[in-house]
């Protein structure tokens, strides 16, 4: 059996790239040679600066954007239909699916159902459709690469409520019986499970978590990790096809 790791010239779908976590993979994609569909919710100008940022790299290279509520299944569908519109292909080699949502509410009682539907919505449900979407065509060819983007919350860790636990456990389940499915077809699914992330939406610097449990004075190696750690990890699990139903942690040190 042939051994392929190459991304070069690959189709990456990244959504919620407008953030810390989705601009730095983009960024890490690219530079290994994909072409990208980027995805964002509302912040058209961060999107449409990162995509100037690299065609000034490579202008040749395939790059498009799309603005997607993940929250509703039409716009992941529309999405698709505009992926094989700009890509001639019906879907993506490989799937990041980052776009993510995380309201702090760390006592049950003060979640509400509302609260509780919105976030497995975004973090679980927008993953299911995206895989449903994207695995045909890795299927046809013999080859994918699906990530999702997880957290400690996962295993019960973090600073955040139950909601939004139960969300991510759900994506790392999900993420395992997709794994023991797919391989047979050349496809890998993995998750990264971050914790402590500075630059992002849920934690913008370490003063924002300053006098918390997520003080960085609790987290073993003493500071927050980066978007480009976290593009590290997503960039090795596309360049390893031996590495399947994995949840990476990727949290400094705490457990």
């Amino acid at each position: 059996m042939s051994i392929d790791n190459e991304i070069g010239g690959r189709l990456a779908l990244i959504t919620g790239a407008s953030g810390g976590i989705g601009a730095g993979c983009a960024r890490s994609l690219f530079t290994e040679g994909a072409h990208l569909a980027l995805t964002y919710s509302s912040n058209k100008a961060a999107i449409d600066e990162l995509i100037v940022e690299l065609q000034s790299q490579d202008a040749n290279r395939r790059l498009s954007s799309h603005k997607v509520d993940t929250g509703r299944a039409e716009d992941i569908q529309r999405l698709f239909d505009e992926i094989k519109a700009a890509h001639n292909q019906p879907g993506p080699d490989i799937l990041l699916s980052n776009a993510g949502y995380g309201k702090r509410i760390p006592d049950i009682v003060d979640i509400s159902l509302e609260e509780f539907d919105y976030t497995i919505d975004i973090n679980l449900r927008a993953s299911f459709i995206l895989s449903k979407l994207a695995v045909p065509h890795m299927m046809a060819q013999k080859w994918g690469r699906i990530i999702f983007i997880s957290s400690i919350a996962a295993t019960g860790g973090g600073i955040n409520g139950c909601h939004y636990a139960a969300s991510k456990a759900g994506v790392t389940g999900m993420m395992k019986n997709l794994a023991s499915k797919l391989a047979q077809h050349g496809i890998t699914v993995n998750d990264v499970a971050p914790a402590m992330i500075g630059g992002t939406g849920m934690i913008p610097d370490a003063k924002f978590v300053a006098g918390t449990p997520g003080d960085v004075r609790n987290i073993p190696v003493g500071r927050l990790g980066t978007p480009q750690e976290c593009a590290n990890v997503v960039s090795m699990l596309c360049r390893t096809g031996f590495m399947t139903g994995q949840s990476l942690l990727l949290a400094g040190g705490l457990k």
